[in-house]
């Protein structure tokens, strides 16, 4: 794992890193940049409606505490907000969860100006008997840079579920690094990307199945217009000895300019015996067939397109737990579609 620090250029990955060889943040940020300035900031953001409590970071900085103990049955709106113009802002939070908690983490990034460079790292930790369901919300202006990387420790018996949610930005990368902890740990990681114009984003993770039956299943869901790029790369590794691991892994985009890309590399590493390890990738276009039957109906071609988009994308958003939040994710989809 790459560990990116803004106060040092020398950190900044090219596309020589086999991790980052389909975003080369070197290319686009060459060197450190100015800090961001103060700022603050109301309560609020686009998962204000489901209540809860609120953790949020202004342009990097923290708005009261910087970390969080979920026990009980918790919400927590966790928000990185960048109100910035041309420079750069790093944060890092931790949230911790007590055995037995259920908790509910809808954390949004909230990119309200414009060119600057966020880097955020979250440390999620997740004991047994703990069930954890985070729903990650990515909207931000199509000439920023940000990088989030997340690293989940599971115990043994614990849930997680977790969903990202992006259109995209000049160069974006939402990286989920996971260790599973085996019997009994439920794990699901989903993502869904929108992309127009010439955005960029990568939704990269890495599973790592360390003990005994555990399961994970993984979704991720795509469409790209115009000239965006896509980057998927999952990798699911079951060590030595995590025998009766079930894990499986699914990425299928659409294309739809003739200039988009979409860049998928799903992985399986397999060091034990008696699992049931999958992954399957596909990329193609809108079935004109149905787009064909849909225009003979009377439906302009632009909603016929739009509504046979969302259908391809609304599986992943079907998947989420939380009522509410998967509301609100439908709500957003169909707004940019």
């Amino acid at each position: 794992m790459t560990a990116v620090d803004l106060r040092d250029p020398s950190t900044f990955p090219t596309r020589r890193v086999e991790a980052w060889k389909y975003t080369d943040l070197r290319k686009v940020l060459r060197e450190t940049p100015p800090p961001s300035p103060v700022v603050e900031i109301a309560p609020g953001g686009p998962f204000a409606g489901l209540g809860g409590e609120e953790l949020a970071f202004a342009n990097g900085r923290a708005v009261g505490a910087d970390a969080f103990v979920a026990s009980g049955e918790q919400t927590l709106r966790l928000r990185f907000v960048s109100e910035a113009t041309g420079t750069g802002h790093s944060a890092a939070v931790r949230i911790a969860v007590r055995p037995g908690a259920r908790l509910t983490l809808l954390e949004s990034h909230e990119g309200q100006g414009a060119a600057y460079v966020a880097n955020y790292r979250i440390e999620l930790d997740i004991p047994a008997g703990a069930e954890v369901t985070r729903v990650v919300l990515v909207d931000e202006p199509a000439d920023a840079i940000s990088v989030a990387v997340t690293q989940v420790k599971t115990a043994p018996g614990a849930i997680y579920r977790q969903t990202t949610i992006t259109s995209g930005a000049r160069l974006q990368r939402q990286e989920t690094h996971l260790v599973h902890g085996g019997e009994g740990t439920e794990i699901t990681l989903d993502g869904l990307y929108a992309l127009s114009g010439e955005r960029h984003t990568d939704l990269t993770s890495v599973v790592r199945h360390g003990g005994l039956n555990g399961a994970t299943s993984q979704l991720t869901k795509g469409v790209v217009r115009d000239t965006a790029r896509g980057v998927f790369q999952g990798k699911i590794v079951v060590e030595r000895g995590a025998d009766g691991t079930d894990a499986r892994m699914g990425h299928h985009a659409l294309i739809l300019g003739e200039r988009a890309e979409v860049d998928a590399k799903p992985e399986l590493e397999i060091y034990a015996d008696d699992v049931q390890c999958a992954h399957g990738n596909t990329v193609g276009n809108l079935d004109e067939d149905a787009l064909f039957y849909m225009e003979q109906r009377g439906l302009p071609a632009d909603e016929a397109r739009a509504l046979l988009t969302q259908a391809f994308l609304i599986e992943v958003v079907d998947r989420i737990a939380h009522e509410g939040a998967r509301e609100e994710v439908r709500s957003w989809l169909t707004a940019r579609l």
